[in-house]
C-alpha cells in the first residue's frame, strides 16, 4: 500500500531534522535541555530565572527597534524620542515596553535573588552560580543607570549630573571614574556618548556572556532540591516548562498593559541653565537618594559610596559567610529576618523619597509628550519678549504667580491700550522703577506679548527654558522671520522651521549657519558666524520646535 500524503510530509520533515541533527546536533541538545532531571520539589518558586531571561530578551528586541529611529547625540536624541513616540508606527508601544521593561527586569532579578537567598541555593557547590547572579544584578542596574540619560530631557540630564557627582566623590578613584564616564567638564556630549556606548555596545554582550555562564552553572550543578526530599526526580519538560511559560505570560501581560496604559515620564528638553530643577532618579534608586539625606558634608561619601559598596560586598560574600548545612526554607528564620529588614528599609526610604518630592517636579513630569509645552507654541517674537522681561529683571516688581510690589502680569488681563503701555513701560509713572534700555522693536514685542496675555503665555513666562528664550532673541535680532516661519508666523521665502529637529542634526544646522550655500546650493541666506554660546542657543531652540 502506497504511503499517504501526510506520511510523505512527515518523512520529508524527518529527513530535514536528521540533516540538521547530523550537522549541528541541535535535536540532541534540545532533548537534553528539555528532559533534564530536576528535583520533585521544584515548582512555582523557581520560575524567576526563566522570567528574568525573557525580560532581558524583550529589552534587547525593543532596544534594537528603537535604535532604528534613535539619534544618539544630545538635542537630536530628544527629538528622535519624540518622533518615535508620535510618528513611528507602534513607536509609543515599543518605547513603553522598553521603558517599563527595565523596571520589570529589575523587579524580577531582585525577586530571583531573594528566592535563591531564602532557599539557601547559594551553598556548596553553587557559590559560582551565586556570584554570576550577583554580577547580573549589577549589570541590570547599570542598564537602568546608563539608559536614564538617553532621552536627554531635563529629568534625565539633572539626574545624571547627580550621578556623576556621586561617582566623583569616591575616595582616590573618583576623579578617574569621572574622566572615564566623560563627566569631568559636566554632563555633555562626551558623557552622553559614553553612556550610550555602555548601554548599547558594552553591557548587552557582557550580560549575554554572564547569562550563558550562569545557565551553564545551573545545568552543571542542577536545581537545588529541598533537604530530605527523597521523591524520584521529574523531567524539566513538560511540568516545569508549563509553569515557566505561564509565569512569562503573566509578566508580559502586565508589561504590555503598562506600556499601553501608563504614561512614560518625559519632560522638556535638557536645560543646563535650569539650576533650580530638583533631580529625582528612577524609583528603584530612590532609596539611595533618600539615604544621602542622612549624610551631609564630609559624611556624604559614607552614604554615597561606602554603604552601597559595603552592601554589594556582603552580597558577594553570602556563600562564604553562610557555610552551614542546607535546611528547609521554613526553618531559615535568620534569612527571612534579613530579607524582611531589607524590604522594610527599602520601602520606607522609597516612600519617604516619594513623599518629599516637590510639587513642581511632579507637575513638570505630568505634561503629555504629544502636547508641546506652552513656550513651544509661541511665536518667536513672543518668546523673545519673555527674554526681555527676564533680562531686565522685571519680575523683581512684577512677581510671577504671587503678589509683589507691582501687579502680577500673568494673573490679570491688560486692558490699557498699547498707546498707554508703551510710554508706561519706557518710563513708569510715577517713577517707581528705572527706565529700561530696550530698542523700539523690543518694546513693541513686550507690549504685544502682554496685550494678548493668556494662560499659555503666562505659563511660558514662568517656565520657558532659558536656552529657548535666548534662541528666540537671536532669531528676532537677526530677523530670521523675514524668510522663515515658526508656528505660522513669518515669511515663506525659506522653509518653515517647525519639526526641523526630526530631519536635521545640530551639526547640520551649525554648518548651514556658517556656510549656507554649501548645504543649500542656490540659497540667498547669508552666513551667520555666531559665537559658541549663541550658536548653541539658536540651534537648541530650533531643534526643540514641535512639528
Amino acid at each position: 500500500m502506497s504511503p499517504s500524503s501526510g506520511e510523505k510530509r512527515v518523512g520529508r520533515l524527518r529527513r530535514i531534522i536528521d540533516w540538521i541533527e547530523d550537522r549541528t546536533g541541535a535535536e540532541t541538545a534540545l532533548k537534553t535541555f528539555l528532559y533534564e532531571d530536576i528535583p520533585a520539589s521544584s515548582g512555582w518558586h523557581q520560575v524567576f530565572g526563566s522570567v528574568a531571561l525573557f525580560a532581558f530578551l524583550v529589552q534587547a528586541f525593543t532596544g534594537v527597534l528603537l535604535a532604528f529611529n534613535y539619534s544618539p547625540s544630545p538635542g537630536e536624541a530628544y527629538n528622535s524620542v519624540r518622533y518615535i513616540m508620535t510618528e513611528v508606527t507602534a513607536g509609543r508601544l515599543i518605547r513603553g515596553l522598553h521603558h517599563w521593561g527595565a523596571s520589570v527586569m529589575i523587579v524580577v532579578v531582585v525577586l530571583h535573588m531573594v528566592q535563591v537567598f531564602l532557599w539557601g541555593a547559594y551553598k556548596k557547590p553553587r557559590e559560582a552560580t551565586w556570584l554570576a547572579g550577583c554580577c547580573l544584578l549589577l549589570l541590570t542596574l547599570a542598564f537602568g543607570l546608563t539608559g536614564y540619560l538617553l532621552p536627554w530631557d531635563n529629568r534625565a540630564y539633572w539626574g545624571t549630573v547627580v550621578t556623576t557627582q556621586i561617582i566623583g566623590s569616591a575616595p582616590i578613584v573618583g576623579p578617574y571614574l569621572t574622566r572615564l564616564i566623560g563627566g569631568s567638564g559636566g554632563v555633555g556630549v562626551v558623557t552622553f556618548s559614553r553612556f550610550y556606548a555602555m548601554h548599547v555596545l558594552l553591557l548587552p554582550p557582557l550580560t549575554m556572556l554572564l547569562a550563558g555562564i550562569h545557565i551553564y552553572l545551573v545545568r552543571k550543578h542542577g536545581v537545588m532540591a529541598a533537604p530530605d526530599d527523597t521523591r524520584p526526580h521529574k523531567k524539566f519538560f513538560p511540568e516545569q516548562v508549563f509553569k515557566d511559560t505561564v509565569a512569562i505570560f503573566l509578566v508580559f501581560t502586565i508589561l504590555f498593559l503598562m506600556a499601553v496604559l501608563v504614561r512614560i515620564p518625559m519632560e522638556r528638553i535638557a536645560d543646563p541653565t535650569d539650576t533650580a530643577y530638583i533631580p529625582r532618579p528612577e524609583w528603584y534608586f530612590l532609596f539611595l537618594f533618600q539615604t544621602l539625606k542622612f549624610f551631609e558634608g564630609p559624611l556624604e561619601v559614607v552614604g554615597a559610596v561606602i554603604l552601597p559598596n559595603l552592601a554589594i560586598l556582603l552580597l558577594f560574600l553570602v556563600p562564604f559567610i553562610d557555610r552551614g548545612r542546607a535546611m528547609r526554607v521554613a526553618r531559615r528564620t535568620t534569612a527571612m529576618a534579613i530579607v524582611a529588614f531589607a524590604a522594610l528599609g527599602w520601602a520606607g526610604l522609597t516612600a519617604a523619597a516619594v513623599a518629599t518630592t516637590p510639587k513642581q517636579a511632579e507637575s513638570s513630569a505630568a505634561a503629555e509628550l504629544n502636547e508641546p509645552g506652552a513656550w513651544q507654541e509661541l511665536a518667536p517674537e513672543d518668546l523673545a519678549a519673555v527674554g526681555y522681561f527676564r533680562a531686565e529683571n522685571c519680575a523683581n516688581c512684577h512677581a510671577i504667580g504671587r503678589q509683589g510690589p507691582a501687579p502680577d502680569l500673568t494673573s490679570i488681563q491688560i486692558r490699557q491700550p498699547s498707546t498707554w503701555m508703551l510710554p508706561h513701560f519706557k518710563q513708569p509713572a510715577p517713577a517707581t522703577a528705572p527706565p529700561v534700555p530696550l530698542s523700539d522693536a523690543q518694546w513693541n514685542s513686550l507690549v504685544a506679548f502682554f496685550s494678548k496675555m493668556n494662560e499659555k503665555s503666562a505659563e511660558a513666562l514662568a517656565s520657558a527654558p532659558q536656552f529657548a528664550v535666548d534662541g528666540a532673541m537671536i532669531y528676532q535680532k537677526f530677523q530670521c522671520g523675514a524668510c522663515h516661519q515658526i508656528n505660522g508666523v513669518g515669511q515663506r521665502l525659506g522653509p518653515p522651521l517647525n519639526g526641523v529637529g526630526m530631519h536635521r542634526t545640530r551639526d547640520w544646522l551649525i554648518g548651514h549657519f556658517n556656510d549656507p550655500k554649501k548645504f543649500s546650493p542656490g540659497t540667498i541666506m547669508p552666513p551667520y558666524r555666531f559665537n559658541e554660546k549663541d550658536m548653541n542657543a539658536i540651534t537648541s531652540y530650533l531643534l526643540a520646535l514641535p512639528k
